[in-house]
């Protein structure tokens, strides 16, 4: 599992870690019942507190995308169809709002943002 940690762009580190994980487990690499680094070895693999790996994996764990068994550690729950369409769109959400932003502010009209999109999406 590849996790890259960046300290600039003012992103917490334990959200780094949550998103990377998701989008892992969203795109299959990591699978339904796959074990995931116990909190002390990704700590020490990311250079990084304990404590914020464990705040990774309770947000993964409350947002539904692991479980926890006590003693033997978190693996990767069963996904839930919805729950990774509504995540995806989410994501999909966010960009699109700073693309607007970013049309907004440079005069771009909404017909050439939504060409764009058309073009970009494969639709002629």
């Amino acid at each position: 599992m590849d996790i890259i940690i960046s300290n600039a762009g003012g992103v917490p580190i334990y959200d780094q870690i949550t998103r990377q994980m998701k989008g892992l487990i969203l795109r299959g690499e990591l699978e339904e019942g796959e074990a995931l680094p116990s909190m002390r070895l990704l700590a020490k693999e990311l250079r990084i507190s304990v404590i914020t790996t464990k705040r990774a994996y309770e947000e993964l764990e409350r947002e539904g995308f692991i479980t926890t068994v006590p003693g033997k550690g978190c693996f990767v729950a069963p996904q839930n169809p919805e729950l990774a369409r509504e995540e995806t769109l989410r994501r999909v959400e966010e960009h699109l709002s700073q693309a607007v932003d970013i049309a907004k502010v440079g005069g771009v009209s909404l017909a050439e943002l939504s060409d764009t999109l058309n073009i970009l999406y494969g639709d002629d």
